[in-house]
C-alpha cells in the first residue's frame, strides 16, 4: 500500500470514529468560523447561480442539503461514513451512502445542476476521484463549489507547498480522537484542479471574519466545460 492510500484510510477512519462527536458539535453551533462565515458563505456562493438540483458531496450530517432544501432546492446528500449518514437522515432529508472514489460508477438516476463540497475534501487522490467524476454527475454547463480551508491560515509554520499534514482537533471536546491526516494544497495548486479535470474556474472567493478581517477559507467556483 502507498503512502498516500494509508493516509486516505486514516482520514476514513478517523470520521468512523468521530463521527458522533463532529454531528454533536455541529448541532451545537461549536465550530465558531462556520457560525460567523463559512456557513452563510457557501450558501450564499450555490444560490448565486440558482440552481434546482444538487449534489452535496461529503455531506456528513447534513446540514448544509438541509438548508438549500427549505429554499427550496433539490438535494441529495453523499457521504461514506453511515454513522453520519444515519444521524442526517434523522434529522430529514435525502442521504446515500457512496465512497468518492465509487462516484463515477453510481447511478443516481440523474444529473445535477450544481455539486457542492464543503470542507470535505481532505485527501489527495480521493479529491481527484471527486473531480474525476463530475462529467458523471452534472448537467452540461453545471457547477461545482469547493469549500476549504484557505492555504494562506491553514499553512502555519510548515512551508507553503503541497503534501500531507498530521490533523488536529484543537478547540475541540475531549470526545474526539484519532485526528484525520489532510492534504495541503497551495491556492495555486487548488485552482489548477479546475482545468486540470475539463472545468472553468470562474471565480475564487475569499470570505473574511467580520471583526478581524481574517480569511477564514477558500471557496472555487467552476463550471463543467460543454464542448460542441
Amino acid at each position: 500500500m502507498t503512502d498516500d492510500a494509508r493516509q486516505e484510510n486514516r482520514i476514513v477512519e478517523s470520521w468512523h470514529s468521530n463521527a458522533h462527536p463532529w454531528a454533536n458539535a455541529i448541532a451545537g453551533k461549536q465550530v465558531a468560523s462556520r457560525e460567523a462565515v463559512t456557513n452563510q458563505a457557501i450558501v450564499e456562493a450555490v444560490l448565486g447561480v440558482g440552481p434546482h438540483s444538487l449534489i452535496d458531496i461529503g455531506c456528513g450530517e447534513g446540514w448544509f442539503c438541509r438548508a438549500l432544501a427549505q429554499l427550496g432546492t433539490q438535494c441529495l446528500g453523499v457521504d461514506a461514513i453511515p454513522a453520519l449518514l444515519e444521524i442526517a437522515r434523522k434529522a430529514g432529508g435525502d442521504f446515500q451512502h457512496c465512497a468518492y472514489e465509487s462516484l463515477a460508477t453510481t447511478d443516481f438516476g440523474q444529473r445535477f445542476d450544481c455539486a457542492v463540497s464543503n470542507f470535505a475534501l481532505l485527501g489527495k487522490q480521493s479529491t481527484e476521484a471527486v473531480f474525476d467524476a463530475l462529467p458523471t454527475l452534472l448537467k452540461p454547463g453545471g457547477h461545482f463549489f469547493v469549500q476549504t480551508l484557505h492555504p494562506e491560515t491553514a499553512c502555519g509554520d510548515l512551508p507553503y507547498t503541497d503534501g500531507w499534514r498530521e490533523g488536529s482537533w484543537a478547540g475541540f471536546s475531549d470526545d474526539f480522537r484519532q485526528p484525520a491526516p489532510w492534504y495541503f494544497r497551495t491556492t495555486d495548486s487548488w485552482e489548477a484542479l479546475f482545468p486540470k479535470f475539463d472545468l472553468e474556474l470562474l471565480e475564487r472567493r475569499e470570505p473574511r471574519h467580520p471583526r478581524t478581517g481574517d480569511k477564514q477559507s477558500l471557496i472555487l467556483i467552476g463550471r463543467l466545460q460543454t464542448h460542441t
